[in-house]
């Protein structure tokens, strides 16, 4: 079974950081597209960050460049997003999401383009 696990969420205060893990099974994250999307209280689900492992590439939402760090560990099989200097509008369920053996990676904007979702981790930033 395919399948994508997220952990890391938490509590933190404004200008904190956390660290979430993608462990991801089933599959192997080698060249697949791999992203993390965001869900705030009562608003929709929006990309912040994705990497396709077959090249390194990677993008992120306009309002985390230069705060969140997208990575791969291919010897884990796992993904992680850091995230510095959060902010209270970065408080969202957090979701891994992937598309194994992808030939490139999808935009941000067509979570659709994701066959494999995690059930998501919890970040509360606290101003």
């Amino acid at each position: 079974q395919v399948q994508v696990v997220e952990s890391g969420g938490g509590s933190v205060q404004a200008g904190g950081s956390l660290r979430l893990s993608c462990a991801a099974s089933g599959s192997s994250i080698s060249r697949s597209c791999l992203a993390w999307f965001r869900q705030p209280p009562g608003k929709g689900r929006a990309g912040v960050a994705k990497i396709y492992t077959g090249d390194g590439s990677i993008s992120y939402e306009e309002s985390v460049k230069g705060r969140f760090t997208i990575s791969e560990d291919n010897a884990k099989n796992m993904v992680f997003l850091q995230m510095n200097r959060l902010k209270s509008e970065d408080t969202a369920m957090y979701y891994c999401a992937a598309d194994f053996g992808a030939p490139m990676c999808w935009s941000l904007t067509r979570p659709a383009n994701f066959p494999t979702w995690g059930q998501g981790t919890q970040v509360i930033v606290s101003s």
